[in-house]
């Protein structure tokens, strides 16, 4: 009789939305094994920090100008997709970028026009508005 191996379960997908594992995609700039390389992987990491309440990466990716100093998560909020609208620049070759994205949770969803920008090489979160959806 062989004996039965445990199963290994799948690797998570990362919840940002892209087809890579969690570890892979955003989990990498969660440990900070490397930096978000555009305003739109950085937007991106920080909706995955959001779903997994990572606050010390939110403020860590946070300007400095506008960090709070603390953040209140919601352990009940449920987050269940990310959809990326629009982005303009925010690649290698620039400074400042925004990214339009919409974020669903249970029950609705949130439409933000964000502002990132380089701090010392990296990108952070600089702010958002808020259309009307």
């Amino acid at each position: 009789m062989t004996p039965k191996r445990p199963r290994q379960q799948p690797a998570a997908a990362c919840p940002c939305g892209l087809p890579e594992t969690y570890e892979n995609c955003c989990g990498r700039f969660h440990r900070g094994a490397a930096t978000a390389p555009t305003a739109e992987a950085l937007m991106r990491s920080r909706y995955s920090a959001f779903v997994r309440r990572d606050e010390p990466y939110l403020l860590r990716t946070w300007h400095p100008r506008t960090r709070p100093a603390r953040l209140d998560l919601d352990p009940g909020m449920r987050w269940t997709g990310l959809e990326i609208l629009a982005t303009t620049d925010g690649s290698a070759f620039h400074a400042t970028g925004t990214v339009t994205f919409r974020a669903s949770f249970r029950n609705g969803s949130l439409l933000e026009h964000s502002r990132f920008e380089r701090v010392e090489g990296a990108w952070v979160y600089l702010d958002g508005e808020f259309p009307e959806q």
